[in-house]
């Protein structure tokens, strides 16, 4: 269970307001707040709005807050079945993405800090930065992260069929359950 506070869903509540982003009462009610099982959701969390998922397609908007990281992991192909493909737009403020690249992740090699706590689990290393209209397409088995800039964003993801249960986390710790869901 998601461990976060009244402010905290507040600060998401007010990055989808700040994008234009119109939600109904339902669908903040149900918002996301995965901590990913790491109760560190200051650095690592992802907060999002499952618009839809079904057999053919996922759309989703998601929020991080001001320099929070979604950590790495990847979608797998199963049992002949190709993983998930997702196309990340960047709604409000700034995305920095990371995917697999040919290097090896160097610190001192990207814009952006690590997350202190588990920064031994993020080894995608190209650098992909978004800024408002701009988006990327990240290919199915594909190690990727992405992170916040300064003020927080807001990202509209386009993707096949979306199946948290099957996704890998380069860190072991992780555990994220297809719904983590707080109450008031």
């Amino acid at each position: 269970m998601t461990n976060v506070d009244e402010q905290y869903k507040k600060g998401v509540i007010s990055l989808y307001e700040k994008a234009g982003i119109p939600l109904t009462q339902n669908e903040i009610a149900n918002i996301d707040y995965a901590d990913f099982g790491l109760n560190n959701v200051q650095e690592e969390a992802l907060n999002l709005v499952v618009y839809v998922n079904n057999e053919r397609y996922c759309a989703k908007e998601m929020v991080l807050l001001p320099n929070q990281t979604c950590p790495e992991h990847m979608h797998p192909s199963i049992e002949g079945r190709l993983g998930k493909q997702e196309t990340f737009r960047c709604c409000w403020g700034k995305v920095f993405l990371y995917v697999e690249g040919d290097q090896e992740l160097k610190e001192d090699g990207i814009q952006v800090s690590l997350p202190q706590t588990n920064k031994d689990y993020y080894t995608a290393s190209k650098e992909i930065v978004l800024t408002p209209g701009e988006q990327y397409t990240i290919d199915p088995d594909t190690r990727h992260w992405f992170k916040a800039g300064n003020e927080g964003a807001v990202i509209t993801e386009f993707s096949s069929p979306s199946d948290d249960a099957s996704d890998i986390f380069t860190n072991p710790h992780i555990k994220r359950v297809a719904r983590d869901k707080i109450t008031s």
